[in-house]
């Protein structure tokens, strides 16, 4: 299996919504890692492009409360 890594900027994370964002983001099959910085207001994904796409994950993090910004690949 090929994983791949994103990043994904968030706007407004606050206090507590960084695990709010990691629980979502772990629901969704296919996530191998999700970390959210939020001190920089930064999702790192690490995920299987077979199982899940980088629009599920923004549209995840949106669903979640928050305001996503365009992935970028790391």
């Amino acid at each position: 299996m090929k994983t791949q890594h994103i990043t994904i900027p968030i706007e407004d994370l606050r206090c507590g919504g960084s695990l709010q964002v990691e629980r979502a983001l772990a629901h969704l099959p296919g996530i191998i890692y999700a970390y959210v910085n939020p001190t920089i207001e930064m999702a790192y994904i690490e995920y299987d492009p077979n199982q899940v796409n980088q629009e599920q994950c923004t549209h995840t993090i949106e669903q979640a409360g928050f305001r996503a910004g365009p992935p970028c690949l790391r």
